[in-house]
């Protein structure tokens, strides 16, 4: 008796497996998103990035994780919107704000809080040295507009100034750029990217209301009271992730030991693996 074999059909067999290739992408979402249980995973992100000490060579790296961030969002679909920019003196920037608006945008990016380390040969230099530069970013969770925070008149200091451009281009001659002190607490916020001042005080106290909302819960909350904490660590040389350009290219996240070898993917916004391989590290804790 011979037996009759039924070949499959190749066409089917793509199609099954790429039906199997959408369930396991949405099995790997799912387990990510059951590890943006925060109370504020959810939320917009507004993300801030500070140039180290350096001059030049730090700004310029501030910058460079600026396009990093800017390139993630695009990525993920999000949107951004900068709320603040000091350009820097002859480049790069010496800090930005800006946000992403996104679902659980705030759960991933709380990851990238430390401070994130540059090795390359200096295009600043004529000698061609390399040369190590480092800039900090910290994130905070946007507060959703149901959420009340008290905050008085008495206890804010406005400022209003002209918002200065790169090389002195571009210099607004209206004294449209809004700095606001809240005095209780020291926190400090500006804008300057609207031309309208009565614009900037709106982003400026979005922000604020922002810092104040996490500055409330760093006294209430135990995990933002470790959060905080957590910041007293953030000094050159304590970095979380290095980006070595020269002799060699590699990107490594010193919290997880997670080597990267595509330098150019991970600064075009490639930083997903990182940001889910902590999630995935802080969720096995």
């Amino acid at each position: 008796m011979e037996l009759a074999i039924e070949e499959s059909d190749p066409e089917t067999t793509e199609e099954v497996s790429h039906q199997v290739k959408g369930i396991e992408t949405r099995i790997d979402r799912f387990s990510l998103d059951t590890m943006l249980d925060g109370e504020d995973d959810g939320n917009n992100a507004i993300i801030s990035i500070n140039a180290g000490a350096g001059g030049t060579e730090a700004q310029d790296w501030a910058e460079m994780l600026f396009r990093m961030y800017t390139r993630w969002v695009e990525r993920k679909g999000f949107k951004s919107d900068i709320i603040d920019l000091q350009p820097g003196d002859e480049a790069g920037i010496k800090n930005v704000t800006f946000t992403s608006n996104g679902k659980y945008a705030f759960g991933y990016l709380r990851s990238e809080i430390g401070v994130h380390r540059l090795v390359r040969i200096s295009p600043f230099n004529a000698n061609g040295k390399r040369h190590t530069s480092f800039a900090s970013v910290f994130v905070y969770p946007e507060v959703d507009n149901q959420i009340v925070i008290d905050i008085e008149e008495k206890d804010l200091r406005i400022d209003v100034y002209r918002a200065s451009g790169a090389g002195g281009q571009h210099v607004n001659k209206t004294s449209s750029a809004v700095r606001i002190t809240h005095l209780p607490t020291g926190i400090v916020v500006q804008c300057q990217q609207e031309k309208s001042q009565h614009r900037n005080k709106d982003m400026a106290m979005k922000v604020l209301n922002a810092r104040l909302y996490q500055h409330e819960k760093h006294k209430l909350d135990e995990k933002w009271q470790e959060m905080h904490e957590s910041k007293d660590e953030i000094a050159w040389g304590s970095q979380i992730r290095s980006y070595v350009l020269h002799p060699y290219q590699m990107v490594k996240d010193h919290r997880i030991n997670l080597d990267i070898g595509n330098v150019n993917d991970v600064l075009d916004g490639g930083i997903d693996p990182f940001i889910e391989g902590v999630l995935l590290s802080r969720k096995r804790e």
